[in-house]
Formats: C-alpha cells, structure tokens, sequence
C-alpha cells in the first residue's frame, strides 16, 4: 500500500513556495509539484522583465520570515505614491518622494521582477524542501476517503491527506476537484511594458486616471545601477479595442503616445521593452476548501490590478493557512474540516471584498458622467487633506492587520 502525504501542493511559485517554506518553519514537510523547470540563475536575472510585483510591507516580513528576502537579487523600494486624475484637479499622495534610495524603514513597499522572485523561492525550497519536483505535470486528481489521490504524467500515483492548490488562476486542482468559479470579464485589457523616462521617478509609484482607465508608472530597479530611478514598469488598463490598437503601434509610436497620455508625467519617453497585453477577468472560486483541500493565491481569486494588490492577498492566504494548519497540528490535529474552514473564513469575505471593491472604483475612475467626475474629483480632494484616512488606508494596503492575529505578526 503507497504512503500517504501529509500534504501535496500543486503549483511552486512565490505563494505555493511561501507555503511550503513557512509550513516547514513549522516541522512539517509538503511535496511541492511545480510544472516549471529549474531556473537558470543567471540566464533568468540577466534579463529585465517587464513587470513588476508591489510587494507590501506583509509580504516583505513574510520573505524574510522564510529567509528568502536578503537573497533577491534586486529589488526598488518605493517611499511614495500618487493619485490623480487627468481631468480634474483631485490628487492622493501617500508617503513621499526620495533623492536616495529609500532606508526599509522609509520604504511603503518595494517593487520586484517576478522572475527575480521566483529564483529566489526556488532556491530556498532546493535548500529546504526534502521533496521538491520540477518540470511536473499532473493528469488526474480524485478524492479518496484518506484524502486525495494525484496521478502525475510519468505514471506516478501520489496519496495526500491535504492537498493545496496553489497552481494560478486557470487552476487544475480547482477544476478536478469541481469547485465553481465566478467571473467577471470587465471587457479590458492590460498592456504592460517597461520604460525609461527622462526624469527619475524620486522612488515614487504614480497613477493617474484616465478617461479611457488607470495608467499605472512603477518604479524598477535597472540592469545598470546608474539608470535606476529612470526605468518604471507600467500596466495602462484600457478598453479591449484600444488595447489592441495600442499594441499594434511601433515602439516609436508608442512612446510618443504614452509621453503624451501621460501628461509627461516623467518627461519623455525614450525606450521601452517587451511590451505584452492580457486580459482582465475578476476571478472567485465559490469555495476555497473541499475535505482534505485548500485553494490559495490565484488558484482561489484574481482580483482587478488597480491597487497591484493580487499577489499580496496571496501571500496572506498562506500566512493563513500555515497558522491554522500548524495551530491545530500542536493539538494533534492535522487538516480536518473545521481548520480549513477557519482559513475560509478568515480569507474569503475579505478577498471578495476587495474584488468588488476594486471593480467599483475601476468603474468609477473610467466614468464620464460629469457627477461621477465632480464626485471623484472632490472625494480625491477631501481625503488628500485627511491625514487619518490615508493612514488608515496606508494600514490596510500594507497588510500587516490580517497577520495580527497569527503566528507571524510583528
């Protein structure tokens, strides 16, 4: 008769790779299935990618709680954000600009290549995991009274007593195992790119609305030290046919557009690279727990990239999940019904409360109805000079509050 797992994650990116870090911390051992091979170190950090995670406070602390922060091989810290409209006179501004790098203990977040943080992940999981599988694909899932049974491609036949599905937003875990999925399709694309600009970004990440939707300037951190400060990675939310038009231009053509569109924001803009468009779809598993299973990270929800914030939820959705699990398994319990359900409801009203919350704020920053503008322009107004409030808000996008409660608080 094969072993039974204690636990099986599918997918071994940077959530998947958290929850096997952090669930090792805890004494407990999971075999990770990643479809992805081992990267090559230095082909993978030799290129710039074009996009960039805004990686909050919580999520900072969760990577050094695992040791992997201090491995990235580079990364932008931000120390202020703004918010404005094209047409209108309502402005945010959160923290504030610097001439040096900002200090960790100045810094809002940081911005970092997905790729940079995937190496890093990797590597820590090499190092730490005693069963770690790459270039895996799995064929089959099914639920067995134990637990679940995994049948992979090579004809491997794997039993766990918990399974997580940490496999992405067209996740097969979710689908093998028949939970439904609510879909919003706002009709947008995003293109994403990144720039270099004339002027410095002062290590501030700038987001200015559109009548056509957000167009977001992030901060990254450049291949030459020297050119730090003048490379942004950008995600410009428009219509699906203006995507496409959009996408369609030259290079030289679209920089002209986007110094322009941007009100030259940062000066002009003198290059850009690897330009990529994708859709934007709201995602909501309508359960993220079955017996003996757990979704996390996109597997479980994909929320609007206006406030850049998918990942993060993501990151909290392991802390979660590791601290009921490795609470319970202190009592001689490991993976029942009423510890996943605490996960599940510790996490999901207050992720689809930001899904939702996100899709009305896209909708109200993309309106032209003149009370949507005026009401959009005065809100930005108002709350730019409520100091209160931006904490407040500051507290609850850094997300620290949601690991109050847990093992791993600070």
């Amino acid at each position: 008769m094969s072993e039974i797992l204690d636990v099986v994650i599918v997918g071994g990116g940077l959530v998947g790779g958290l929850t096997a870090l952090l669930l090792a911390q805890g004494g407990v051992q999971a075999t990770v299935l990643d479809a992805a091979p081992v990267l090559d170190q230095d082909k993978t950090l030799a290129v710039m990618n074009p996009r960039v995670l805004a990686l909050s406070q919580a999520t900072i602390h969760l990577l050094k709680t695992v040791d992997v922060w201090n491995d990235l091989a580079r990364q932008m810290p931000y120390s202020g954000m703004q918010v404005w409209n094209k047409n209108g006179y309502g402005e945010i501004n959160f923290g504030h600009a610097s001439e040096q790098q900002p200090r960790a203990d100045q810094a809002l977040g940081s911005m970092v290549e997905p790729s940079v943080l995937n190496v890093a992940i990797q590597q820590k999981m090499l190092q730490q995991l005693n069963d770690y599988r790459t270039q895996v694909k799995v064929i089959r899932i099914e639920q067995i009274p134990q637990g679940w049974s995994i049948q992979l491609a090579d004809g491997t036949t794997l039993k766990t007593k918990l399974l997580i599905g940490a496999d992405g937003a067209n996740s097969f875990v979710r689908e093998q195992a028949y939970i439904d999925l609510d879909v919003l399709d706002y009709k947008q694309a995003a293109i994403s790119c990144a720039i270099k600009t004339t002027q410095p970004n002062h290590y501030v990440a700038r987001q200015i609305f559109l009548p056509t939707g957000p167009l977001a300037y992030l901060p990254m951190a450049s291949l030459d030290p020297q050119e730090n400060g003048y490379w942004q990675s950008i995600v410009w939310t428009l219509p699906d046919d203006y995507a496409d038009e959009y996408s369609a231009l030259s290079d030289q053509a679209f920089m002209q557009l986007l110094t322009q569109e941007s009100l030259n924001m940062l000066g002009e803009v003198v290059e850009v690279r690897s330009r990529a468009q994708f859709p934007l779809k709201a995602r909501a598993a309508q359960r993220y727990i079955k017996s003996g299973l757990a979704l996390i990270g996109d597997a479980a929800h994909v929320i609007h990239p206006l406030a850049g914030q998918g990942v993060n939820i993501g990151c909290l959705d392991a802390a979660v999940l590791c601290d009921v699990l490795l609470h319970d398994l202190k009592r001689g319990v490991w993976a029942n019904e009423q510890t996943l359900l605490r996960y599940e409801h510790q996490r999901k009203g207050q992720n689809d409360a930001m899904m939702h919350s996100m899709s009305a704020i896209s909708w109200l920053e993309s309106s032209e109805l003149f009370p949507f503008v005026w009401a959009r322009n005065f809100g930005l107004k108002q709350v730019e000079q409520l100091d209160w409030f931006k904490d407040r808000f500051m507290r609850q996008a850094n997300g620290l509050g949601a690991l109050q409660h847990t093992r791993y608080a600070c």
